[in-house]
């Protein structure tokens, strides 16, 4: 039976390339390796980059990972599937076959896929009579008070059709948008094993090989809340790899030699991640059934799963809005021992006096006392709280302008004297960030999918 590998490379933004590299030079018959970048805040993030410079908008990540990666991968035959490509994915196209031409690489094709980015379209939906409703409150999107020249991004979960569509042209590298993260993994799987459209649970167990996967350490012992303290070697992590068999069983390992561990209850916690509701998991490809799944442990750092069952897909795609919402100012002072928390509270109560006073009346105001409630909020016990050695008092504000959220230090700074005792030096002054906000709607998939293009390159 034909065995395709299938390796997770990254789980964020940010993310090490390091045990990508590794994977790429240690697993034998490595087919494909995924790179998630995308959160859903990111590419409102991202297109921010943009608009301050049009070469950038794609994740940085590319920068450190590509040159290093590209020579092994198109050594030994490893397809690269990344989302990196975030809001400008024609720039980062254009980067890869830079790297690739300044190395030397003749002949590398590089797949660039679009039409997730809908934001110049959204006057058009709103005269055609899209209400884009919130899925968080049922409004309309004319009735939410947001302009839209404040709408920083509009980008709709396309599906891994069009990551299957562009390996079949011969890609060496697909660069995304938004899919969603589970068709980084599933796009090959189709093209690999010509699942149709309609075998819904094939598709379904396509969609769980990418969601063990997109999240890199995580499956493999990383932020591991079910036993932690045994997890070796996480200095030296080794990232996910799926062995996937035709009939849609598969196996989860790491690469070899590596830290971390793949076990039953790893795995078992990366498939409850970010579950709303495990008898419908929705992507744009299959309605999952995570309920029908089977864990079994096979082998050292190997887990078989099976079982999985699949529905028809919706007919409807998700898209996410992100909005420029204000501004955030932030400060910090800490106090130590004795009774820590009761002078950060004092502070607090000072500090609030002195904001109403001073007529700055925020849009809202939150405090946290690190070291005491900035984690569990109201269900932080009391018990003990007298013996802490020292907390930090964290106020952060949203304003509307940003000189308004910068004010929040200044007016912090003077309690070092005239507030309660033992406060120290260490003030935090955080830069006023604004802040995004999202806006998640539905859209008919064919609004969406009309639009959705394959643009093949070649180094």
């Amino acid at each position: 039976m034909k065995t395709v590998k299938i390796g997770g490379g990254q789980g964020f933004y940010g993310d090490t390339p390091l045990p990508a590299l590794e994977m790429a030079r240690k697993v034998d018959n490595l087919n494909y390796i995924g790179f998630d970048c995308l959160s859903e805040l990111t590419l409102s993030i991202l297109q921010k980059d943009k608009k301050r410079d049009p070469q950038r908008g794609y994740t940085l990540d590319l920068l450190a990972l590509m040159p290093r990666l590209l020579p092994i991968a198109f050594e030994k035959g490893i397809k690269i599937i990344t989302n990196g490509g975030g809001a400008n994915p024609q720039a980062a196209r254009e980067l890869i076959l830079g790297i690739a031409r300044k190395l030397g690489i003749k002949g590398l094709k590089v797949a660039l896929v679009t039409g997730d980015d809908i934001l110049t379209r959204l006057p058009e939906l709103l005269d055609n009579g899209y209400r884009l409703e919130s899925l968080d409150n049922g409004k309309a999107l004319a009735d939410s008070g947001i302009p839209l020249e404040r709408i920083a991004s509009a980008n709709a979960y396309l599906g891994a059709n069009l990551v299957a569509d562009a390996l079949a042209q011969g890609a060496d590298v697909v660069i995304t948008g938004r899919v969603t993260d589970s068709a980084l993994f599933l796009g090959p799987l189709i093209h690999e094993f010509d699942w149709k459209a309609d075998d819904w649970n094939s598709l379904a167990s396509g969609i769980v090989v990418g969601h063990l996967l997109e999240c890199a350490g995580q499956v493999v012992g990383g932020n591991y809340a079910g036993g932690w303290e045994a997890i070796e070697g996480l200095e030296h992590i080794g990232y996910p790899v799926a062995e996937v068999n035709e009939n849609g069983t598969f196996v989860i390992t790491k690469t070899p030699g590596t830290g971390g561990l793949v076990s039953w209850d790893t795995v078992r916690e990366q498939l409850l991640y970010e579950v709303l509701d495990p008898n419908h998991y929705l992507t744009p490809d299959v309605d999952a059934d995570f309920t029908s799944v089977k864990l079994e442990q096979v082998g050292e750092n190997r887990v078989k799963v099976s079982g999985i069952r699949g529905r028809p897909r919706p007919e409807t795609l998700k898209v996410c809005l992100g909005y420029e919402d204000g501004w955030m100012g932030e400060a910090q002072i800490c106090y130590s021992w004795p009774k820590a928390l009761a002078k950060a509270r004092r502070a607090d109560q000072i500090l609030r006096q002195i904001l109403l006073a001073n007529g700055l009346n925020y849009e809202e105001i939150r405090s946290d006392f690190i070291g005491y409630n900035a984690l569990h909020g109201s269900l932080s016990s009391e018990e003990g709280v007298d013996a802490l050695n020292e907390v930090v008092y964290r106020i952060a504000v949203r304003a509307k302008e940003e000189k308004d959220a910068e004010r929040i230090f200044r007016e912090l700074v003077p309690l070092g004297l005239n507030g309660p005792p033992t406060a120290t030096g260490n003030f935090l002054r955080a830069r006023p960030r604004e802040l995004l906000a999202l806006w998640t709607t539905l859209l008919p998939r064919q609004e969406i999918e009309q639009g959705a293009k394959i643009e093949i390159s070649e180094s």
